[in-house]
């Protein structure tokens, strides 16, 4: 049946429901706002990770830098939300965005925009690190890495697919909070600057199985479990 329904009437209608929750919720009068630049973050978490070269890694830096010029604008105030698409917005090729590599239901595609999801996983590992609240995360479906070539751990990865999928987190901080980046041919650095200062948590990704892996943060030397992800074969 789903087959048959044209794929931007479906966009549309999970668009509108989202809209409608955002609403009833009271979301967003909530989202992050652009800084009026006048904000001093005296403190900073960093977080790198390695870009590997693909035959279309130069189309992936691209799209990060477009992102990453959105989202170094916002300013996330104690209690405001970060989205990532309502920052974003849907990459489309009018915006600049170039066609990278995509996980789409289990298999790699050519979609525009593609390699965005290193960065809403980055962002998403440095706010466990931080203490923030994930509101809303998926893990990716299958697992296209190995431990040998895998540039962050398993279970760090949050997927992102425009008008379903979302990164949401909220600033639990009693401080004001922006992610700043630097992208290199080879590297990826996500800052979260804050006016506040923040301690790191330690963040354990425990593999249960091939295909589950749980997100622990030790607090008080205690295990706290954060999330729980689940990879098809």
């Amino acid at each position: 049946m789903k087959k048959y329904i044209p794929y931007s009437f479906r966009l549309f209608v999970k668009q509108s429901l989202r809209g409608c929750k955002d609403f009833s919720e009271g979301n967003f009068k909530k989202f992050a706002k652009v800084t009026n630049g006048n904000t001093i973050f005296p403190f900073q978490h960093e977080l790198d990770q390695p870009i590997f070269s693909t035959t279309l890694s130069e189309n992936k830096i691209h799209n990060l830098g477009i992102a990453v010029n959105e989202i170094s604008k916002y300013l996330i105030r104690p209690g405001e939300i970060f989205s990532f698409w309502n920052i974003v917005g849907k990459p489309t090729s009018s915006k600049g965005y170039k066609k990278g590599r995509n996980l789409v239901a289990g298999k790699l595609s050519e979609e525009e925009g593609g390699g965005l999801c290193q960065l809403s996983g980055i962002i998403y590992h440095i706010s466990l690190i931080s203490g923030l609240e994930i509101l809303e995360r998926y893990p990716h479906s299958v697992d296209i890495y190995t431990d040998e070539n895998r540039f962050t751990p398993l279970g760090a990865d949050a997927t992102i697919v425009y008008g379903y999928k979302d990164l949401r987190i909220k600033n639990n901080t009693k401080g004001s909070l922006l992610f700043n980046f630097t992208i290199t041919k080879n590297n990826l650095t996500c800052v979260l600057c804050s006016t506040e200062k923040i301690e790191p948590l330690e963040i354990i990704f425990e593999k249960i199985n091939e295909q589950e892996v749980i997100t622990k943060s030790v607090e008080n030397g205690k295990r706290v479990e954060l999330e729980k992800s689940f990879y098809k074969k």
